[in-house]
């Protein structure tokens, strides 16, 4: 833990209730693991929680490599603690409404039957903006003491790409992380430019961020142009990630039909090749080099959407960024402070 992250850790041994704000890259979901792992080892039935796939296999696999006095009782998904407790899985793809309202009242439901040596003394909840307000509803009703029970959450509200929205129920003010850990300088400064507050980037100079021009129709054929030309470069492929911001690169979907989710993640975690996703699936996690190629947003989203999509794919990134895709349409969306950091990228002219 950074002096910062250890402070803040301190104070979960005196609030049981409190709430973490911060950038992409200040060290939040680390922060969570270590205040999980306290919690259990003080013998607490704990409960680590999450929306995504990705990060939540991240959870579970850095969890799994505890002791077992340290390990929380339950690590994973929201919406999968239902299921352990006796939600039926649905059959076929449910409407949006079963994982927005029906799964999440199955749960609170569940709870309430569920007996309290089952339920959790403490929740940690990371990228917290994801949950909607019926789900913090289910949530409560699964600690032991859902009035006073431990609730601590980590978010990023830059990050809420979601259409849904929700509120921790937590009274004390936020805390927060102002630190750019992750990043070299010029990946920080460049995704800071995208946020509304100010993150202190920690990282070292590193090499500057490149762009290629491309239009939104072309961008993952351009992007796997810039693929072929990082390979030559000598970047070994586990350490590369291309991800999309509109819809999904077909080695993605060839990659999920083939090995299901679960091994779609493992294959991100084991590093052995290059990485397909998309900027919605990636929040919480972080590769070498990242390959943004921004094809396109949701259609009806509004501009403020864009910009927190560009914000979490740009910021994804440790030592190398690579943004493909129509350069004005980035300064539009990002406004004055994206063409200044823009200003000093590196223009790359693929052969």
């Amino acid at each position: 833990l950074t002096a910062e992250q250890a402070r803040l850790a301190a104070m979960f041994d005196r609030y049981p209730r409190l709430q973490v704000v911060g950038g992409a890259g200040t060290g939040k979901t680390w922060l969570a693991l270590e205040v999980a792992r306290r919690r259990a080892r003080e013998g607490k039935r704990v409960a680590l929680l999450c929306y995504s796939r990705g990060l939540g296999r991240y959870l579970q696999r850095i969890t799994s490599e505890w002791s077992a006095r340290d390990r929380p009782a339950y690590v994973g998904l929201f919406h999968e603690l239902a299921h352990a407790w006796g939600a039926p899985r649905p059959e076929g793809e449910p409407p949006s409404d079963f994982w927005e309202e029906t799964l999440p009242a199955a749960l609170r439901e569940l709870a309430s039957a569920t007996p309290l040596e089952k339920r959790f003394d403490a929740i940690v909840v990371d990228e917290a903006q994801d949950f909607g307000d019926p789900w913090w509803l289910s949530t409560l009703a699964c600690l032991r003491d859902p009035a006073d029970g431990g609730l601590f959450v980590f978010l990023d509200e830059e990050q809420k790409v979601f259409a849904r929205d929700g509120a921790a129920p937590i009274d004390v003010p936020p805390v927060t992380l102002t630190e750019n850990l992750r990043s070299t300088k010029q990946i920080a400064q460049l995704s800071g430019a995208l946020r509304t507050d100010t993150v202190t980037p920690r990282g070292g100079a590193g090499a500057p961020v490149r762009v290629v021009e491309s239009s939104f129709e072309d961008a993952i054929d351009r992007a796997d142009e810039v693929l072929d030309a990082l390979l030559d470069e000598g970047w070994e492929p586990g350490r590369l990630a291309l991800l999309t911001t509109g819809s999904r690169h077909p080695m993605q979907h060839e990659v999920v039909s083939h090995h299901g989710y679960a091994g779609y993640w493992d294959e991100f975690f084991a590093e052995t090749d290059v990485f397909y996703g998309h900027v919605l699936g990636f929040k919480g996690l972080e590769r070498t080099v990242v390959v943004l190629a921004v094809n396109g947003f949701r259609e009806g989203e509004d501009e403020d959407y864009a910009r927190r999509l560009l914000y979490t794919g740009i910021s994804r990134a440790r030592m190398l960024l690579v943004v493909v895709g129509p350069r004005g349409e980035l300064e539009r969306v990002g406004g004055e402070a994206v063409r200044r950091r823009l200003a000093d990228a590196e223009e790359w002219e693929l052969a």
